[in-house]
């Protein structure tokens, strides 16, 4: 299936490893010219050089910390024109909602909420008077249904899906689409994390917590990011003109409503 993503340049944030990588993936085998971005050096090095290998072309990066205004003017510096722009960001830490205070909410909404609307503000001018433009947000399950100890993320990652919902509409007419990818449970670092906390407070191992995760799943397993990637580079593709402000949920079935 030709995505129509050939020549089109592709900002991937935290895009180093994980299901940011893997929608950079999809979007490189694609045809389409990708910026990685990551905020270790050294991480984000190694995902380049893999990504070129894999790909078969030179794969460029920058290290930068896209929570922060410098960061996303350093992407910008080294692609000023995105045609294609995917905001992620690590989650919040998991805890109790007694533990939190004004410090913590504050750092959840700038990393989660904050910072990827900036990044869409500095985007998307270009985007519109071209006519053409992808927005893709990296948000959660959690904004279908809220996650427990992740109350943080919950209230961050719902407060962006409502901003972004009301803007898909008001830019469609210029060609630009908004939508926002809802992972569950996939093979990443992060879960990895998360497992091992839950392992922690059970009183089990990161094993036994892992099988669980795959077992409750309607599926039998977890998602493996490659797939993260295939949903991202459809969404992004001319293609997927008519599909704009929805939220796609990749949980393999978890959520049991019929919206």
């Amino acid at each position: 299936m030709d995505l129509g993503l050939t020549g089109r340049n592709a900002i991937v944030c935290g895009s180093s490893k994980g299901l940011g990588f893997a929608c950079a993936s999809a979007l490189a085998r694609a045809g389409a010219n990708v910026l990685l971005n990551g905020r270790s050096e050294s991480g984000l090095k190694d995902a380049c050089e893999r990504l070129s290998t894999e790909v078969g072309v030179a794969i460029r990066g920058v290290a930068a910390d896209v929570t922060e205004e410098g960061g996303r003017n350093a992407l910008l510096g080294a692609m000023p024109q995105p045609d294609i722009l995917v905001t992620n960001a690590a989650g919040p830490p998991p805890g109790s909602f007694e533990e939190w205070g004004e410090a913590e909410w504050n750092a959840a909404v700038r990393a989660n909420m904050i910072a990827p609307i900036q990044f869409v503000r500095l985007c998307i001018g270009g985007m519109r008077q071209r006519r053409w433009g992808r927005i893709i947000n990296i948000t959660s399950s959690a904004v279908k249904a809220p996650l427990p100890s992740l109350g943080l993320s919950n209230g961050a990652r719902s407060g962006l899906t409502g901003f972004m919902a009301g803007l898909a509409r008001e830019i469609a007419r210029d060609g630009v689409t908004i939508n926002n990818l809802l992972p569950g449970s996939f093979e990443t670092d992060r879960l990895r994390h998360l497992a091992q906390v839950d392992a922690d407070r059970r009183g089990l191992s990161f094993e036994d917590v892992w099988a669980e995760k795959a077992r409750l799943n309607p599926t039998g397993r977890l998602g493996r990011p490659e797939e993260f990637g295939a949903a991202c580079a459809f969404l992004a593709s001319d293609l997927a003109g008519y599909i704009n402000g929805q939220n796609l949920l990749l949980d393999g079935g978890t959520y049991p409503g019929t919206f």
